[in-house]
């Protein structure tokens, strides 16, 4: 139980409500639960959670262009943009306040997933696995 209340911490965090799931970790390594279970449940609930914010913002698109918030000309320009260098702010993708919005422009700008994929996952692990290694 305590594995799937800290996955379903690291999930909600990840997305665009305003939660952490770091206090509850280290609560957690404190207690002497398995390191790499709660590695990886933390990490694997934080990444579906950008995940989560990646797909809202591929079907976000579609509403911003209907509702005029974003025209098709300045999303192509943007997407350009982010195919060169979106590689790099992804691995920013843990940062509070920041990350979240990151995957969720990721998505509106429709940047190759695999590659989101995976610097969202190296990103939220190293963060974790760094958390793990000071409070131990």
């Amino acid at each position: 139980m305590i594995y799937l209340i800290l996955f379903v911490s690291a999930f909600v965090s990840a997305t665009l409500f305003p939660l952490g799931s770091e206090a509850l970790l280290i609560y957690n390594i404190k207690e002497n639960y398995n390191i790499y279970l709660l590695l990886f449940f933390a990490t694997t609930g934080n990444v579906l959670g950008s995940v989560l914010n990646y797909y809202l913002g591929l079907k976000g698109e579609i509403y911003c262009e209907r509702k005029k918030y974003l025209k098709k000309e300045s999303i192509n320009k943007y997407k350009n943009i982010f195919d060169k260098y979106g590689s790099y702010t992804l691995l920013f993708s843990w940062m509070p306040l920041v990350g979240d919005p990151l995957t969720f422009i990721a998505g509106i700008l429709k940047y190759n997933f695999k590659k989101f994929l995976f610097l969202v996952f190296i990103a939220k692990f190293f963060r974790y696995t760094f958390i793990a290694y000071i409070v131990l």
